[in-house]
C-alpha cells in the first residue's frame, strides 16, 4: 500500500500558504481573518492569480501581499503553466498550496505531492468534475433536488476534483433556497473546514493512504 505522510512532524512556526486565486479572493480573505484572530498559525509569503483582472489582486496587494499574476494564456500547454507556478512557490518557500478559487488545470510536480489543497463547494464525489465550479455547482444541486449539499477539502492531483478527501462538512438545502444563498451557506462551511485542514496539515496528523486520507491523533 502506497503511504504519503505530507509532513513527517508538526512544523514549529507559523505554516507558509502559497494561495492561488482565479476571482474574487473570499478564501484568501478568510484566511487572513482567521489568522487576525488567532484560529490559524500562518503567513501567506505569495499569491498567484491566473487572471490580472481578478478582484483578488486588488485586496491581495491593499492588503501588502505579493500576488504574482501568471495568466494560463500566456503559456501553449498546462505543462509550462504549472512550471511557472511553482518556480514562484519554490522561490517564495511555501510549506502548502492553497487552491483557491483557482479555476485552471495545473500539473504537481513530485515535490509538492501531497501539498496541494483545493476546496470545492459540494460533496464530492457529487457535482464535481471539469465545469462544476461556483455558482454552476449550486445550480445543478437544486435542480437536482437535493436535501444535502456542503463542501469538501482534498489535496489536489493532475485531474478536477479528484483527489484524496481531507475533510467534508454538510449542509441542509433548503425549500426556498436560491444558488446565492445555497452558496452563501456553503461558503460559511468553507470558512470553518479549510482552515482546520490546514492546522491538521502543519500539525503533520495527515497521512495518506492510497485513495484515503487518515487523521492521525494528536501528539501526547
Amino acid at each position: 500500500m502506497m503511504v504519503l505522510r505530507p509532513l513527517a512532524s508538526p512544523l514549529p512556526r507559523p505554516v507558509r500558504l502559497g494561495v492561488l486565486i482565479s476571482g474574487g479572493g473570499t478564501t484568501l480573505l478568510n484566511f487572513l481573518e482567521a489568522m487576525h484572530r488567532g484560529e490559524l498559525a500562518a503567513e501567506v509569503p505569495v499569491v498567484i492569480a491566473s487572471r490580472g483582472d481578478c478582484r483578488g489582486v486588488e485586496r491581495s496587494r491593499s492588503r501588502d501581499l505579493r500576488c504574482e499574476v501568471i495568466e494560463r494564456r500566456a503559456f501553449p500547454d498546462v505543462a509550462s503553466f504549472s512550471k511557472a507556478i511553482f518556480d514562484t512557490l519554490r522561490t517564495a518557500q511555501v510549506d502548502l498550496v492553497t487552491l483557491a478559487g483557482f479555476l485552471s488545470l495545473i500539473e504537481i510536480p513530485d515535490d509538492f505531492l501531497g501539498r496541494v489543497m483545493n476546496i470545492h463547494p459540494a460533496l464530492i464525489p457529487a457535482f464535481c468534475g471539469h465545469g462544476f465550479y461556483g455558482h454552476h455547482v449550486h445550480e445543478a444541486v437544486l435542480m437536482r433536488g437535493c436535501k444535502l449539499s456542503g463542501c469538501t477539502v482534498h489535496f489536489a492531483d493532475n485531474h478536477y476534483d479528484q483527489g484524496p478527501i481531507i475533510l467534508q462538512q454538510a449542509v441542509p438545502v433548503l425549500d426556498a433556497d436560491t444558488p446565492e444563498t445555497l452558496a452563501a451557506r456553503v461558503f460559511e462551511a468553507e470558512c470553518s473546514v479549510y482552515p482546520e485542514a490546514i492546522r491538521l496539515f502543519a500539525a503533520g496528523r495527515l497521512e495518506i493512504r492510497e485513495r484515503r486520507v487518515v487523521t492521525l491523533p494528536a501528539p501526547g
